[in-house]
């Protein structure tokens, strides 16, 4: 139901299209479900190996339908309805993956993958570590993360945080379109287990994506970020459904006189370094954006990784993060609104941090 409100509300996040390295190629026009079916479909023809389990990802076309015709094509053998069992279909993911297979497991909300976080922590991740690098663990798990209109605190919580402080683990966030087909494409040939983060917010989202983007091997490797917009007085750093919001609080920004330059991460574990310390050189200005929590949060990590290098004496002023309210996720979506940054909150943070007064 609350998927149904979804599609029907698609103006809930204001989507303005960036015009940036797209803008000057041939475009095609998709939505991000329509990205993720058509980049499973390619894996799945690719490589005999490759297969989806989950609730619902077979018959029912999946529960957000980004697996739509894939049973109908690909059969019983490659598309899996589990029980809703997340501790149980994760181990098997993993099993089949020690054994020669490409499992995709994906989850109806990470939430609910707290349930199988022994399998994913002490079997995935420590796996090729523990065997002394004899057998790696090459599964993608994937699904929705953090808040979706209404979905109140047990199925809103955003788990980046979590996922990439564990070693053994490869967690990518993506944002758009490009961004997904080319991460997922990344997650299922990589030899090590990988996280990938998704937005329900953003399935019926249309984003321009390019030729070479449309390329049945595009990947974006695992640990490289995009500078999306340049700028010079400050630099944005978000991840996943925060981008569309910064993206957008750029703009206004623009306008008033302050040039933000917007890396998206894709990748959090490992972090492209390289980008954001090459940018804080150029800005001398830093903020992160993300919608979890504050409190040992992406941004935190990011910030007090460059207070530890010499690139902190580039800084000009304090970094910040903004971030989502430290509260569980209320039920109201009036309340949901105000808990996690918008591009108002943004430009805010941003104009103290370049020390606009207003």
């Amino acid at each position: 139901m609350y998927l149904a409100r979804l599609l029907r509300r698609k103006e809930i996040l204001r989507v303005k299209i960036p015009t940036g390295e797209t803008s000057h190629r041939s475009v095609t026009k998709m939505t991000v479900r329509e990205a993720l079916n058509m980049a499973l479909d390619e894996e799945l023809a690719r490589d005999e190996r490759v297969f989806i389990l989950g609730e619902e990802v077979a018959e029912f076309d999946g529960a957000y339908k980004i697996t739509r015709g894939l049973w109908k094509k690909y059969g019983d053998k490659r598309l899996i309805d589990t029980p809703i069992s997340e501790a149980g279909f994760c181990g098997i993911a993993i099993g089949a993956a020690l054994a020669g297979l490409r499992p995709i497991c994906e989850f109806m909300t990470f939430n609910f993958s707290m349930q199988a976080f022994d399998r994913i922590i002490n079997s995935a991740a420590k796996n090729f570590y523990m065997s002394g690098g004899r057998y790696s663990v090459p599964v993608l798990f994937r699904g929705p993360n953090g808040n979706c209109k209404g979905l109140a605190a047990q199925h809103s919580q955003c788990f980046a945080a979590w996922y990439m402080s564990t070693p053994g683990l490869k967690v990518m966030s993506p944002a758009t379109c490009e961004d997904y087909r080319g991460c997922l494409k990344s997650a299922v040939r990589d030899p090590d287990p990988v996280i990938m983060l998704e937005s329900e917010m953003l399935y019926n989202i249309e984003f321009p994506v390019s030729d070479q983007a449309m390329d049945k091997d595009y990947q974006i490797p695992i640990g490289k970020a995009k500078v999306e917009k340049p700028g010079k007085h400050i630099t944005l750093v978000t991840h996943g459904q925060a981008y569309i919001y910064t993206l957008q609080a750029a703009e206004l920004l623009a306008g008033q006189g302050i040039e933000a330059e917007v890396i998206n991460l894709r990748s959090l574990r490992p972090l492209d370094w390289d980008t954001i310390f090459k940018s804080i050189s150029k800005t001398h200005r830093l903020m992160t954006v993300e919608l979890g929590w504050p409190r040992c949060g992406v941004g935190a990590e990011i910030i007090a990784t460059v207070m530890e290098n010499p690139v902190f004496f580039q800084l000009d002023a304090p970094a910040v993060r903004c971030a989502g309210v430290d509260v569980p996720m209320p039920y109201s979506e009036k309340m949901e609104y105000e808990c996690t940054p918008k591009d108002h909150h943004i430009v805010d943070y941003a104009k103290r941090i370049c020390g606009t007064k207003f």
